[in-house]
């Protein structure tokens, strides 16, 4: 936090870890989740309830004065307002990193680009759901830290790329049939999918009926009974990964902005200008490399 105790974790993030990521010659663009449709409400709510018991945890730990505790649920009890927001939007747009404000779903815009634009190789997201908008290269783990912590010592995280059409072409299947499958067993619409159909299964079910309308009618049974707040309308789902709310957006990189970097990280959040400054001859190496290897071209 600042000293107006405002958070700065996600400007921290955005700020280091693509850093990284532009040393390794990656072009990245960020796309912000527009208005969710009204079945999304039901995993915000969720959501809200896992902030309520981090809430709770972090003021447990903070009374044991566990420090790892504390930083542990308090990432998770961040909430992005809209201020939160369109200061990292600026600070993404001053690094020279591409952004765009999706009319729906981020993960469904990003997929949708990455199918109409070749010069985009696929879709960094921690959520399935991209491969069932039809993100032809789901990209895991990206900007996570490269090592994480667990009781037993630390895990080294790599990224990790899935390919829509190898995953097709391995479980025989076409992607009407993998959206239902996702649905068969949870996706961000309804969560908790149809209780004892596991992926297993589920896929069984898609190659034997084929068809988005023989497949739910196969499991007319258990989705009738389901509990009231679990039931869903699986074709309301089927066309919201089918034919999701999504825009063709021109992508703009922008040069790269030092003073603008400095006004919201040093001036206004209280980061260290030595560290600041430190990372700011990384991105002055970036963007000298990128200008060889434009000038390469003509050679």
């Amino acid at each position: 936090m600042d000293n107006k105790k405002r958070v700065t974790s996600h400007l921290s993030g955005i700020f280091y870890r693509n850093i990284s990521l532009l040393e390794d010659g990656m072009k990245l663009v960020y796309v912000f989740d527009g208005v969710p449709p009204e079945l999304k409400w039901k995993t915000h709510e969720k959501r809200e309830g896992i902030r309520d018991v981090a809430k709770e945890k972090y003021e447990q730990a903070k009374s044991g004065e566990d420090i790892e505790g504390m930083r542990k649920y308090s990432s998770q009890m961040i909430r992005l307002n809209e201020e939160m927001i369109k200061e990292s939007k600026e600070l993404l747009e001053a690094m020279g990193i591409g952004v765009i404000q999706a009319p729906g779903e981020g993960e469904a815009e990003a997929a949708y680009l990455a199918r109409i634009k070749k010069e985009i190789y696929g879709s960094a997201s921690q959520d399935y759901d991209s491969l069932l908008f039809g993100a032809p290269n789901l990209i895991r783990n990206l900007t996570l830290a490269r090592r994480r912590k667990t009781f037993s010592g630390y895990v080294e995280i790599k990224p990790e790329v899935i390919e829509l059409g190898r995953i097709l072409n391995l479980l025989e299947i076409n992607l009407d049939q993998l959206i239902c499958l996702g649905i068969l067993v949870g996706t961000d619409y309804n969560p908790r999918g149809i209780p004892g159909i596991g992926q297993k299964r589920a896929l069984q079910i898609v190659k034997r009926y084929n068809q988005p309308v023989l497949i739910f009618k196969s499991v007319e049974e258990q989705l009738m009974g389901l509990p009231e707040e679990d039931k869903f309308d699986w074709q309301e789902i089927f066309e919201l990964f089918h034919k999701p709310k999504v825009k063709d957006f021109a992508i703009k990189f922008n040069s790269i902005d030092e003073e603008k970097i400095k006004r919201i990280l040093v001036n206004e959040h209280d980061f260290s200008e030595e560290r600041v400054n430190k990372q700011l001859e990384r991105l002055r190496d970036i963007k000298e490399k990128n200008k060889q290897k434009n000038l390469g071209k003509w050679f």
